[in-house]
């Protein structure tokens, strides 16, 4: 089982025809993707890589049957696109697009919600359930199928860290990028709820950052969760007031800071890593406490019992 995507997902890819949309068009189709259609006004009859390309999203829903987009416009065109996906039933969103006005993001979200669909992103690398479904920009190569289940507000450090996690031998149910925009359409809390009732997804990586205050949110839900669930903050080193990266990674009037953040997910149960790379040991410690006798758990079967590290020293990208 996956959260939001699966097997059975058929996507299609709105802005195809440009350099990016044809570019990750191809590599969710090596993926194994069900990339059945692609939308570009003016270019309908066309086909990217074997792949049908319509002028509108509603020829493609009707000829396709697709329920999953991934957006690859410019943000001015953001809104307008989101919404045809949405107005023609399409259920599940994922908006690469970075940089969409802050007004304009707040419309989408409300339109997705007053439709039950979801908006990942924006300004996301995606979400990818390992051996069945991939709609987004992310390295193909890093993942492997298995119970973890990790959300992410980085791309850089969710590929870092779920590639320690795959070299663990610790594969992964679904990875979810929330985006780093000041508005995206999921929080952590919404992730957490679906891995928590998900019989396949055992134990949980969160992966945050400073600014805002997603994670102490989080931290309050993670307190009656019952799997375990490890976490790693960047911006340790982060002057108040400067942005870093993502437009919500900014310490304002100090709140959203390093340490609260810690402060708060400790609180609520989590282990927080100092370094990526020392993820996967406190996953694998964490999943055999959780297990009666502290025996070897399902997601860790395959691990070499080391860890990511295996004794590598890395820096940290904070």
């Amino acid at each position: 089982m996956a959260i939001y995507i699966d097997e059975k997902t058929k996507v299609l890819v709105q802005g195809i025809t440009g350099n990016q949309g044809a570019f990750h068009a191809k590599q969710m189709l090596a993926y194994g993707t069900r990339v059945v259609a692609g939308t570009s006004p003016g270019k309908g009859g066309q086909e990217v890589e074997g792949v049908p390309v319509y002028d509108t999203v509603e020829e493609a829903v009707s000829a396709r049957g697709a329920n999953a987009s991934i957006i690859f416009v410019p943000a001015a065109a953001a809104k307008d696109t989101i919404f045809d996906a949405i107005d023609n039933g399409i259920k599940t969103v994922v908006a690469i697009t970075e940089g969409i006005p802050v007004q304009d993001a707040m419309e989408i979200m409300a339109f997705a919600r007053a439709h039950e669909a979801v908006v990942i992103g924006p300004n996301t690398f995606g979400i990818i359930s390992p051996g069945k479904c991939k709609i987004g920009i992310m390295p193909n190569q890093i993942y492997t199928p298995g119970r973890v289940g990790v959300v992410a507000r980085s791309g850089t450090l969710s590929y870092e860290i779920a590639n320690s996690l795959t070299e663990a031998g610790l594969g992964q149910s679904t990875v979810v990028g929330m985006g780093g925009d000041r508005v995206v359409g999921l929080s952590f809390i919404n992730v957490l709820k679906k891995f928590q009732a998900d019989p396949d997804t055992e134990a949980v990586v969160l992966i945050g950052e400073i600014g805002g205050r997603a994670e102490e949110e989080a931290a309050e839900y993670i307190k009656g969760m019952t799997k375990p669930v490890v976490a790693y903050l960047a911006g340790k080193a982060a002057p108040p007031g400067k942005r870093m990266g993502h437009a919500g990674a900014i310490i304002e009037r100090g709140r959203g800071t390093f340490e609260s953040k810690v402060k708060a997910l400790e609180a609520g149960g989590a282990a927080v890593a100092e370094l990526p790379w020392q993820v996967p040991e406190l996953l694998k410690a964490r999943l055999a406490a959780s297990k009666p006798g502290g025996g070897e758990t399902a997601a860790a079967k395959n691990g070499n019992g080391n860890g990511a590290s295996g004794g590598r020293k890395k820096r940290s990208r904070e």
